[in-house]
């Protein structure tokens, strides 16, 4: 079978690449149907958290943990792009890059889940 020609690599590779966003996709479609958008995420990780919605939204330094699960599941779960982040959390883009990375590893430590149990 043919791959993508866009992506460099054997065909095994580029399946599996294309399978894997194809994936994401389809998680991202599911999540906005059940009507998770950033607004009911900040909801989610301040239930996690106990914290207020105000309390993720500004900057102090005990809210690391929470606005770093945020920047990753408002990347990687709903697709939203770094910028839009930074400038809703009054961040840099750089900031919200290294919350991403912090808050995969918290999501995956501490097997976070966006969808309520």
């Amino acid at each position: 079978m043919k791959g993508d020609e866009r992506i460099l690599g054997d065909s095994d590779f580029v399946l599996g690449v294309l399978n894997e966003q194809n994936e994401r996709m389809d998680r991202r479609f599911r999540l906005r149907e059940q009507g998770y958008d950033i607004e009911k995420t900040i909801e989610r990780v301040s239930n996690l958290f106990s914290l207020s919605k105000q309390d993720i939204i500004n900057s102090q330094r005990q809210r690391v943990i929470a606005r770093s699960v945020l920047c990753y599941w408002g990347i990687r779960e709903l697709g939203m792009s770094g910028s839009a982040l930074a400038k809703m959390l009054s961040i840099g883009q750089s900031s919200v890059s290294r919350a991403f990375g912090r808050g995969e590893k918290l999501v995956n430590d501490m097997k976070l889940t966006l969808l309520d149990p």
